[in-house]
This record gives C-alpha cells, structure tokens and sequence, in this order.
C-alpha cells in the first residue's frame, strides 16, 4: 500500500490580467500555471526545470502559500493551505519553509544572524531568548558554521556561507517540507557542491523532503528523486531523472539537454545536465509546442496532448512520445 504523499498539487491553475488596453475590450490574461497536478512523498525530492517564463517561480510562490491560486489545490500533510484559517496558516508553515535563490538579497544585512536565523521561530513560538540562541547555535552547527557566528552580521560571510545561513533558517522550525528556488544558481561551480551536497546529508538526516526549482538539469539530476519539465505553465514530462535524462519523451526535454555541453553538478551520482533556452509564445490551439518542435504535423497543430503514460513512473505529453523516445540521444539537435 504506498503512504499518502506529504505533498498533493491537484489542477493548480494561476492566471494574471493584463493591463487593459482599450475601453471597449476586456483585458487579456497569461496562464501562468496551466493544471499542474504533482505529489511529493516524504523523504523524497521533487525538481521542477524548465525556462524562464515556464511557470516554476509561480509554483514555488503557491506552493508556499504566498500566492493563492486561481483554481486547484495544495494539499500539505492532509490540510489544504487554501483552506485554512490565517492562523492556521501561520502554525502550519512550521511544515514548510523556503530557501531563495539569491544569498545576498535574502538576508537583512541589519540584522545578526541569531536574528535572522531565529526569525521563522519568532512567528510560531513563545520561547525565551536563550531558548531561541540554543536552537540557532544547533542549526548552524548542521550547516557546517559555527555558535560564535550567531553575532556576526550578513557582510562577514561569502556567498557559500550566506546559502547555508539561509538553509539553517529554513531548518530551525524542523520542516517536512523544504522549497528551493534557484538555491545554487548564484553561487560559484565549486561552492554549488559543497551546497548541495549539504542539502543531501540534510535530507538524509532529518528525512527532508525538497521541491527544488531549477533551470539547470544536472543540479536536479544531482539532488531530485523525481523531476517535473515544465513549460509555459504545464507540466510536459515529468519520471526519474535517469528515464527523463536517457529517454526522455519531449522534444522540449530534448532541446533542454541538448542546449549546452554535457556537465555535471557536485559531484553527482548521474550524468548531464542543461541550461535553459529562449521562451516562445504558447500556440492558440493544439501543442504549445507546436511552433518550436521539429517532429510535429497538422495533428500536433489541431489538438493537444494530454500527459499520459509512457513507460513506468514515466509520463509525457506528447502525441510523438515514442518517436522521441526512439531517437538517439542527439536526434534532435540541430
């Protein structure tokens, strides 16, 4: 019998007006999310890839509660974030927390680390200052940093050890669920490992579960059990990293992998990885896809794919799945 996912993301669908142009014209819309439906298990990680423009952050800021969706919903330990009363809410993000992407703009340089660190704890809970100071001394020494930098303030450290102030801020309320948006984008190659991989021994630990938002494949491939590819607001194939990155079964999958030169992240126990590529409109009818994609015909103009199965754990949506699946590994490039 398989356990109920810590997670559930059901037919999550963002829209935003745009501004209106004319008196006489109803204002237009972008579908930021277009029916996401995922799940994340407990002790499992969840990367969500894709380019600018193809919905992750969105994700991330609903997931997160940040945002509330225009339809769909999130599902967190049973409770439906969406549902729930502001003070509810507030006892729940004890739960989940959020690691972002930039070390630098994340942390109140005004602030001593103890302070920023102890922060997430100052919401939920009614202990004393020492109480506080014992708790963030514990957390940092997980991150690898030491008590005697809790008075030190943001400046006096580098980008590595900003990153890993963030993920003991994330860790002081003892989260289930961890989201991370972009968390090694902005650092060196060499600092992204040793964060990583610090990410890893975490999840290890405490039995973390991650959503890690990424536009660069070979840090999922790294970190994530299973990895979601979006684009413009939907998921198009979503499996394990080795069936996604050895067989995937999109041409936009493909066009990721294919983008830049085989490389790989922290040291990790797969193989490549990829960088975004440029955003293209969505098509009025039929495929998103249609415009970018090498393989499609009048069938692919007329009516869009829904994702379904195409191997175990594996699902695409591509009316071309098999033929994709069938190319070699550059078939597409080119």
């Amino acid at each position: 019998m398989t356990a109920a996912p810590l997670l559930n993301v059901r037919n999550l669908e963002q829209r935003y007006a745009l501004p209106r142009e004319s008196l006489f014209r109803s204002p237009g819309e972008v579908r930021a999310l277009n029916g996401v439906s995922v799940q994340v298990q407990a002790g499992k990680s969840l990367g969500i890839v894709g380019e600018s423009g193809s919905g992750k952050s969105t994700f991330a800021r609903v997931v997160m509660a940040l945002e509330r969706p225009t339809a769909g919903q999130v599902t967190l330990l049973g409770r439906d974030l969406n549902r729930i009363s502001p003070d509810e809410l507030r006892r729940a993000r004890r739960d989940f927390q959020m690691v972002f992407q930039d070390p630098y703009g994340s942390l109140d340089p005004r602030q001593t680390i103890a302070r920023i660190v102890a922060e997430p704890l100052t919401v939920l809970d009614d202990a004393d200052r020492n109480t506080f100071r014992a708790r963030v001394a514990a957390v940092l020494k997980q991150v690898g940093l030491r008590e005697a930098d809790m008075d030190k303030y943001p400046h006096e450290f580098s980008g590595g050890q900003r990153q890993r102030i963030a993920i003991a801020r994330a860790l002081i309320t003892q989260p289930k669920l961890i989201v991370a948006d972009e968390p090694v984008s902005a650092l060196d190659v060499s600092v992204q490992a040793q964060v990583l991989n610090l990410m890893q021994d975490l999840q290890e630990q405490f039995r973390l579960s991650y959503i890690l938002i990424s536009h660069d494949l070979a840090v999922v491939d790294y970190l994530c059990d299973e990895v979601a590819v979006m684009y413009l607001g939907r998921v198009v194939e979503q499996g394990r990293p080795e069936d996604l990155f050895e067989r995937c079964a999109h041409p936009y999958t493909r066009a990721l992998l294919d983008a830049v030169p085989r490389a790989r992240a922290g040291g990790g126990r797969r193989r490549r990885g990829a960088q975004a590529i440029a955003s293209q409109s969505a098509a009025a009818t039929g495929c998103p896809y249609v415009a970018r994609c090498p393989l499609a015909d009048q069938h692919c103009s007329e009516v869009p794919p829904l994702l379904r199965r195409v191997g175990e754990g594996h699902l695409a949506a591509c009316h071309k799945a098999e033929a994709v699946m069938a190319l070699p590994q550059s078939g597409l490039e080119g």
